[in-house]
């Protein structure tokens, strides 16, 4: 980790949550001061402006917090990516494993259409799994995914594999 780096005391280590041997990075003081979120939320734009998102996709839970913000500030629409069962009209589905579990994603089938570009937001990406689904998501309805942004990235753990082929930008790095 970059201890330079003026967000990282915004980010409180939780251990054993949500479960025993999971180290959690808990954002909600950066999410509480609201100057702070807003240069989080700068950061992670930065690097996603030269690649003209149409849509943002964020995924849920946290990744509707920095997806939203980031769709505003980018000037393009928001795409909620829900676990099953949340969204009222037909959904695609894809499965992932998470660190600490197994689980899956679900868009509408009309969310993107061919040739949206589409940048797909989290807070934190530990093992890719959750990033990897969105991405398989964006391209079964025809569109593609153009990078992955995200908050906090547990570098010592293979996120980056899972999302072959797909730019990342981390703001924090662990």
């Amino acid at each position: 980790m970059t201890h330079a780096n003026p967000f990282s005391s915004y980010v409180r280590d939780v251990p054993d949550f949500p479960k025993a041997g999971i180290l959690f990075r808990d954002i909600t003081p950066l999410l509480a001061n609201a100057a702070v979120f807003g240069e989080a939320v700068a950061a992670m734009a930065e690097p996603a402006l030269i690649l003209e998102p149409t849509h943002v996709l964020g995924l849920e839970s946290r990744g509707f917090i920095f997806g939203s913000a980031l769709a505003q500030k980018l000037g393009v629409g928001f795409v909620p990516a829900r676990k099953p069962g949340k969204l009222p009209m037909a959904t695609h589905k894809e499965p992932y494993g998470l660190e600490y579990g197994e689980d899956a994603l679900e868009i509408h089938m009309d969310a993107f259409k061919a040739g949206d570009r589409v940048l797909i937001v989290d807070d934190v990406m530990a093992t890719g799994g959750t990033a990897a689904a969105a991405q398989r998501l964006i391209r079964l309805t025809g569109a593609q995914p153009v990078a992955l942004t995200i908050f906090i990235e547990l570098s010592s753990l293979p996120g980056r594999e899972k999302v072959e082929g797909l730019p990342v930008f981390s703001v924090l790095r662990y």
